[in-house]
């Protein structure tokens, strides 16, 4: 797998991360799934689950509950109700 994937996550009161990683798996208001770099674009509704971000090796956790996903060419953007990294 070739690049890095920008990935943000944002709650109301700060944003929780920002930067370049491997993979990110979120709890879809559909199902599970996962984004990669170079993914196609969408957006969706978030449920309460555990958002993982992957980079270097190492996995990062975070409670969410509720908000919305976008993918776009530019990464993907995670707009939370709430975030708490676990």
């Amino acid at each position: 797998m070739a690049g890095k994937l920008q990935f943000s996550l944002v709650s109301p009161e700060r944003e929780l991360f920002s930067g370049e990683v491997d993979q990110v798996d979120a709890p879809g208001s559909e199902g599970d799934f996962g984004v990669l770099p170079g993914h196609a674009p969408f957006m969706t509704a978030l449920r309460e689950g555990q958002l993982r971000l992957y980079r270097s090796g190492q996995v990062t956790t975070f409670e969410v509950r509720g908000g919305f996903a976008d993918v776009t060419p530019a990464g993907l953007t995670v707009l939370a109700e709430s975030a708490v990294e676990v």
